[in-house]
């Protein structure tokens, strides 16, 4: 039973609906904003979509293939109605995934790590630009950890959030 097992799992899920329909909604509405009074999909909406995907930290690599899908489907199919843009979207987004499809690991095992022949911590150090999700990934992974029998201690680095260590007790 841990610390923070006062918790419970509707509750949890509750926190990570809400966390998500925020993500959520901040994306979308950032589209909506882009299209609104648009009357049709040209450059500049495609330019105002590249960089709502860009600042959401969906990938230069990705957006740039999002982008050439939704322009290529434009122009093949026609499609002139800024309000279908945003099944164009997740229409590419969802091919893009099924695309590039992986296995997901649900089993992992970490190696103990020995310095002059005593057991010593196993430090993993996640850094990454804000809002990719390195906290909720932290604290899945240490979640997954303590299921597995591990002693866990998260340490927040976070500077610009003082919700993080909250939400690392939630997740983690």
């Amino acid at each position: 039973m841990g610390i923070f097992s006062f918790f419970s799992k509707k509750e949890n899920k509750e926190k990570l609906d809400q966390g998500l329909e925020k993500t959520k909604q901040g994306f979308f509405s950032k589209i909506t904003r882009a299209i609104t009074g648009k009357s049709k999909i040209d450059e500049e909406v495609l330019d105002d979509l590249e960089e709502i995907l860009i600042s959401s930290d969906v990938g230069v690599d990705t957006t740039l293939k999002i982008i050439d899908r939704v322009r290529t489907r434009v122009s093949k199919d026609k499609y002139t109605n800024p309000e279908e843009l945003d099944f164009l979207l997740k229409d590419e987004i969802s091919t893009i995934l099924r695309e590039n499809r992986t296995e997901e690991v649900t089993d992992f095992d970490i190696k103990p790590v020995y310095f002059e022949g005593k057991k010593v911590p196993y430090v993993i150090m996640v850094v990454g630009v804000n809002g990719v999700g390195k906290t909720t990934t932290i604290g899945k992974l240490a979640y997954q950890l303590k299921q597995k029998g591990y002693k866990i201690v998260l340490g927040a680095g976070d500077t610009f959030r003082a919700a993080a260590v909250n939400q690392l007790k939630i997740w983690g």
